[in-house]
């Protein structure tokens, strides 16, 4: 099959890569100095899927399929391991876990597939060296609104969280005025994290993910405030010298040309 061909040729190019006579950067590269280009490769998938740009998908999809064929690769110079192990872990777990697919299980629902999943998921662990209730296997090293959503998916799962969303609302009220009379750094620190925390619940609540509405609330803003600057250059006006009233009144110009998809 092409395809095959051309994963094969991949294998071998990220291996001359790393051989004697490849690249000094690739030879240098560890597990621990890769992890930082693993991060960011992720978020600009991330970011070209949240802007609809196909093209600029399939090249940071490669990208990121770059990292784990460096570390597949760097694995396979000290043990007995490859690529191919970590393809064939992947089918024999997808395998595994769609028994509706694959066995003969029914699953008429994505919110099945889903139970299912986690069921065999923690009958896995729970057979592995692994212990606990999951919470813990959590990666810490995840942004932090992503692990606390992940988190508190884990406790709904075991019964606790409020009946309804009032109880949510109630508590982000709460929090946000135990800011108002905290008294030291350290508290208004320790509130705000509460208040966060409570705010990714409304977001689970809600369906929403709250690591990425935030990501886009980020790019919306940059883009409404790059604009504006540049609006109050075109006038012939440093933006920092305006006065607020000023700057507002550029901010709803800028805000009404994106929304109307104008530049």
């Amino acid at each position: 099959m092409p395809g095959e061909n051309k994963f094969n040729e991949l294998v071998e190019l990220i291996s001359t890569l790393r051989s004697e006579n490849g690249c000094p950067w690739d030879r240098k590269q560890t597990h621990d100095s890769l992890k930082r280009n693993l991060i960011e490769e992720c978020y600009e998938v991330l970011e070209t899927i949240e802007q609809n740009d196909t093209e600029g998908l399939i090249e940071e999809l490669g990208d990121l399929l770059l990292q784990i064929m460096l570390h597949a690769q760097i694995t396979s110079e000290t043990n007995d391991l490859s690529i191919n192990n970590v393809v064939e872990g992947l089918i024999n777990k997808m395998v595994r876990r769609h028994p509706h697919v694959f066995g003969n299980v029914l699953a008429e629902s994505a919110e099945e597939v889903e139970q299912n999943w986690e069921q065999l998921k923690a009958k896995e662990k729970k057979s592995s060296s692994k212990t606990g209730l999951g919470l813990i296997n959590i990666p810490t090293d995840l942004p932090a609104l992503h692990y606390a959503q992940i988190l508190q998916d884990r406790a709904v799962k075991l019964g606790f969280d409020w009946e309804d969303i009032s109880g949510v609302l109630e508590k982000i009220q709460e929090e946000a005025l135990e800011i108002v009379g905290a008294e030291d750094q350290d508290s208004i620190e320790e509130e705000i994290g509460d208040l966060f925390f409570t705010l990714v619940n409304l977001s689970r609540r809600m369906n929403v993910h709250a690591d990425s509405s935030l990501r886009i609330a980020n790019i919306k803003f940059k883009a409404r405030f790059e604009l504006m600057v540049n609006l109050a250059a075109k006038d012939g006006h440093e933006f920092s010298k305006l006065t607020l009233m000023k700057q507002d009144s550029y901010w709803d110009k800028a805000k009404m040309i994106l929304k109307a998809g104008l530049k």
